[in-house]
């Protein structure tokens, strides 16, 4: 038990703190931003966190993590970090916060591992991390929609995967990242984002945007790497 804690606290650390991944920008961040033929593919993707278990700290996004299959070095797993463009944040347990994600990647296959938040407080500075582990592949050059990601804190049962690591004790504590765990839901919600991104990103206009939805949240596949790790 204590080496699991001791390994998800390090884990928690070399994520957030050690530059364990390259921080990437997502795309669209410049009004002046275009898309060409020979542009990269872009992913989009919506996400909505909430906490029903504490509902005092919701959850704050700070980046999706991904990675190539495999992936060994710091140059083969991305960070894409939220900028001011991805916030509507209400911080209210009803609504959650949500967010417009924009990965721009090299043709390839992948694997969105999950979502990195963070609830603050006085003194307090927890952590969660929502597991996806969601392959992915980013085709040629267009803009693809992944779907919609909600992802809510509940009180963990038994041993289910915990909603972040159990240390720092007190933190993890009291934004129930230790004693919760999540539901995660994946669905196809592009009539209504498609909408949402084109009057958020210039660049989006006229563009085609293709409906490439993950497959459903693996809770089973979530269980086991976090029992791994």
């Amino acid at each position: 038990m204590m080496r699991k804690v001791i390994g998800m606290g390090m884990l928690a650390a070399a994520v957030l703190l050690t530059g364990c991944a390259t921080r990437t920008k997502m795309a669209f961040e410049n009004e002046s931003d275009t898309l060409t033929a020979n542009s990269k593919p872009v992913l989009l993707m919506t996400v909505t966190l909430k906490n029903h278990y504490k509902t005092s700290h919701q959850p704050k996004l700070l980046v999706v993590n991904v990675e190539k299959p495999d992936a060994k070095e710091s140059s083969e797993r991305f960070n894409f970090t939220m900028d001011e463009k991805a916030k509507v944040e209400t911080d209210k347990p009803e609504t959650g916060n949500n967010y417009f994600i924009r990965m721009e990647l090299e043709p390839g296959p992948y694997k969105i591992m999950g979502l990195t938040s963070t609830s603050t407080g006085f003194l307090i500075n927890g952590y969660f991390f929502a597991p996806l582990h969601s392959d992915i592949v980013a085709k040629k050059s267009g803009v693809y929609y992944l779907g919609h990601v909600d992802a809510t804190v509940r009180e963990r049962k038994g041993e289910e995967f915990r909603a972040g690591s159990p240390v720092p004790l007190i933190d993890q504590a009291v934004v129930g990242a230790s004693g919760g765990t999540f539901d995660v839901t994946i669905s196809d919600a592009f009539d209504k984002d498609e909408a949402l991104f084109r009057a958020k990103f210039p660049a989006l206009k006229g563009v085609t945007i293709t409906k490439d939805i993950l497959p459903p949240f693996d809770r089973a596949k979530a269980q086991a790497w976090w029992q791994a790790h």
